[in-house]
């Protein structure tokens, strides 16, 4: 009995959707990603949009903190004129918890860089386009739960994580 791949939930503006805070995408056009679209795999979520955030909309930063601690209500994600967004974060990535779930989804890839989505750096919270060590707010929720993030720079590693659980379960199937 063969099993079924892994389901990667993906950022929607890494498939060419324009769903950013600017109106446009960030298409990857990646062989792998191609396999993974090809292979039904993939279930595309935006977080800010999921959360009715409007598109284009101003550029928001996680100010005195990460995702975890947006998380925890002890920062805050704050647009570039001062509007407190952090609801609708928590919203979208919640909105991302649930859709990796109903999907069976065990690793996401999502956009490096967003206060939803960055996986190993974020924006230092004072709109200078200083990136600082950090995670987003659904980065962090799903990690909380177990899913695997990687970053849209690391497909080749997420594609390895991939082929190593793949075998190994493969491998559990085949002693059992």
């Amino acid at each position: 009995m063969e099993s079924k791949p892994v389901r990667i939930l993906i950022s929607a503006c890494l498939m060419g959707k324009p769903v950013r805070y600017n109106g446009t995408a960030l298409a990857v056009g990646d062989e792998i990603v191609q396999r993974w679209q090809d292979e039904g795999r993939l279930v595309l979520v935006c977080p800010e949009l999921a959360a009715g955030m409007p598109v284009p909309c101003p550029p928001a930063e996680i100010q005195q903190g990460n995702g975890e601690a947006v998380l925890q209500g002890q920062a805050r994600v704050i647009e570039q004129w001062g509007n407190d967004v952090s609801r609708e974060f928590l919203q979208g990535a919640y909105h991302a918890l649930e859709m990796a779930k109903k999907h069976q989804c065990q690793v996401a890839i999502l956009t490096e860089g967003s206060p939803s989505c960055g996986s190993s750096y974020i924006y230092d919270g004072h709109f200078s386009g200083t990136q600082r060590t950090g995670q987003g707010v659904t980065t962090a929720l799903l990690r909380r739960h177990g899913i695997t993030v990687f970053s849209h720079h690391q497909l080749e590693q997420a594609d390895d994580f991939l082929r190593s659980r793949s075998q190994n379960s493969s491998k559990a199937e085949q002693m059992s």
